[in-house]
């Protein structure tokens, strides 16, 4: 067996970046009533999946970025004028039309979603002797993995859940096209598991942590866009496997790099230490419980009794005043989009910032 390139502990990677697709899949398949084709998610559900993983992983890269002194004093021109550049330009285009601020917002995100699988799959490559033709089909095959499932929602309509709000997504029904983009799927499938089984019986190796990030993206996208058909499983599946390794990312970064007091300060050294993982997730879910406060009691006003807001009056507020307040709200998870195109760049086994996106 060949020597895997974990990125921390193999029993941290596997658990908590690698399983979840998988567990989530096994969970509906464990619990189909919880998971029926339908179009409202449970407020336990929502708090778990929404409140405690989507929302709270993007607070997770302040410990990355603004909580960390040395990434502050070197990088402080990026910190500072991505949000501020971001929110200019969301007030500037919510004040043109919220479905436009919105279908933006959802198609970054995409981007930023497809993006982290492709990245995984490049850290667990990095000690690979593969050929040119072998990378080919692994980009070709994590790519298709997400991008094959957008291109169904697109072309087969509206499904039983969003992205952000309804209709955030341009639809184009396309019986036809879809048809096409399925045997094309199908078929990249087919050659990456050809090529993996080759690569197996030829040279008795096996890339673990690539092949179950591959398979595991092919897992959750699949199932939680094309085969199912209900937001609890669109939710389950795309939330947590997306947002529980990128919070493992995190905290495996954080345990190596500030171990070295020179790169730290007290706190950091606090928060990665032994038990600090819980302060880590304390922080991360005080700051997505106060955001999804905010945003319940100015925009969506769906979940008062979470918040303990029920007896404040219903607010109904001026699109003049939402121009503001929604860009501001979003602001966080703006930024994370952005931040995250330049913090996890690999360089001689460390994550390094890159210079461009």
């Amino acid at each position: 067996m060949n020597k895997q390139a974990w990125i921390g502990k193999p029993w941290i990677d596997s658990i908590f970046i690698l399983l979840p697709p998988f567990l989530s899949l096994l969970a509906i398949i464990l619990f189909p009533s919880l998971f029926n084709n339908n179009k409202e998610m449970p407020e336990a559900g929502w708090v778990v999946l929404v409140l405690l993983v989507d929302v709270a992983h993007v607070y997770s890269t302040l410990y990355r970025t603004y909580f960390d002194p040395q990434a502050l004093n070197k990088q402080r021109f990026l910190l500072w004028i991505i949000p501020l550049a971001s929110f200019i330009a969301s007030v500037l285009v919510y004040t043109m039309s919220s479905l436009l601020f919105w279908r933006i917002l959802a198609y970054v995100a995409v981007y930023h979603f497809v993006r982290q699988q492709y990245g995984f799959m490049r850290v667990y490559s990095r000690w690979e002797n593969a050929s040119r033709y072998s990378k080919r089909i692994d980009n070709l095959t994590i790519y298709t993995a997400a991008l094959y499932p957008m291109a169904y929602w697109h072309f087969s309509g509206p499904r039983n859940f969003s992205w952000f709000i309804e209709n955030d997504f341009v639809f184009f029904p396309s019986a036809p096209l879809l048809y096409l983009l399925t045997i094309a799927y199908w078929a990249i499938v087919a050659i990456y598991v050809i090529k993996e089984l080759y690569l197996l019986f030829t040279t008795r190796t096996i890339n673990i942590p690539k092949t179950a990030i591959i398979t595991g993206t092919l897992v959750s996208w699949y199932f939680g866009i094309v085969f199912f058909n209900g937001d609890m499983a669109f939710t389950l599946l795309n939330v947590v496997s997306h947002g529980i390794p990128y919070m493992a990312l995190i905290w495996v970064y954080g345990e190596k790099q500030y171990k070295d007091p020179r790169k730290s300060n007290s706190f950091l050294q606090l928060v990665f230490s032994r038990y600090g993982i819980v302060l880590f997730l304390l922080l991360i879910f005080l700051f997505a419980f106060i955001e999804e406060g905010l945003w319940d009691m100015t925009v969506w006003q769906e979940h008062a009794t979470i918040f303990g807001t029920a007896h404040l009056p219903s607010l109904e507020l001026s699109h003049q005043f939402l121009s503001l307040i929604v860009p501001l709200l979003a602001l966080p998870q703006i930024t994370h989009y952005i931040l995250d195109g330049f913090i996890w760049k690999i360089k001689k086994e460390e994550f390094k910032w890159s210079n461009e996106i």
